[in-house]
């Protein structure tokens, strides 16, 4: 079975209370230290890389981002799905063949650019060009920034979640959705469901919204970030 078949695999017949949990390493260290704890797959945040590389969270080049891919894929043996923004620009057929060329199996694409939501037929286009060009061997996971970018309808994010899932998105992802709102979004979207956690203990764990409906769980640049504060504080005991 290939990376992309065991990844796909992991996303089916997941119960309640058992989501396919999906940290994000932001370099290769992170990705071994993820893979060796056991973690069956694993997916990279872009704001998180974009910090390791020295970028704002948007302004990572296309390039270093893939470069960045391509490193952490390569140091383990887990799949590895890489969040690549809106696409960078690229025709379907080129973001494939990078993704591909990086040793991804999977992908997050975003339906905004520059805190702005696309349009959503347009997007859904998009998608049917990733797919069409992808076939099977990457896992496609539509992002939903109707809670982030919009203004936080649920009815819209539903809407979206048809329209995405129509043009062959394997998965959506509702990302900084309500708690409160996930049984509305799970009864009314049709598939698996990404969900992003909180590491700052503000929301619910990863096993609470796999109960609420979520199919597999994210958790941003949540690991970078709180591993980045471990490290000033270590660095703050060592001035004299």
């Amino acid at each position: 079975m290939s990376k992309a078949e065991q990844f796909r695999t992991l996303h089916q017949g997941r119960a309640p209370g058992d989501p396919l949990v999906l940290p994000g390493p932001w370099d290769a260290a992170a990705a071994r230290v993820l893979a060796e704890a056991g973690f069956p797959a694993l997916a990279t945040p872009s704001a998180g890389v974009a910090a390791s590389l020295g970028y704002a969270d948007g302004a990572t080049p296309a390039d270093e981002m893939f470069a960045a891919v391509a490193r952490i894929a390569r140091a383990v043996d887990v799949p590895v799905s890489a969040d690549v923004e809106g696409g960078y620009g690229l025709a379907p057929e080129e973001l494939v063949e990078r993704l591909l060329e990086a040793g991804a199996v999977g992908c997050n694409l975003e339906d905004s650019d520059g805190g702005v939501l696309k349009d959503a037929h347009a997007h859904a286009e998009f998608l049917a060009g990733v797919r069409r060009a992808a076939a099977d061997r990457l896992f496609v996971n539509a992002r939903i920034d109707v809670f982030v970018h919009g203004d936080g309808d649920p009815e819209q994010a539903i809407e979206r979640a048809a329209l995405y899932r129509a043009a062959g998105a394997d998965c959506v992802y509702p990302i900084l959705a309500p708690a409160e709102l996930v049984p509305l979004l799970r009864s009314g979207i049709e598939g698996p469901l990404n969900l992003l956690a909180r590491l700052d203990g503000d929301g619910p764990s990863p096993a609470a919204l796999g109960e609420l409906g979520a199919t597999r769980v994210t958790f941003g640049p949540g690991l970078q970030r709180r591993t980045a504060a471990a490290l000033r504080e270590i660095a703050a005991g060592l001035l004299p």
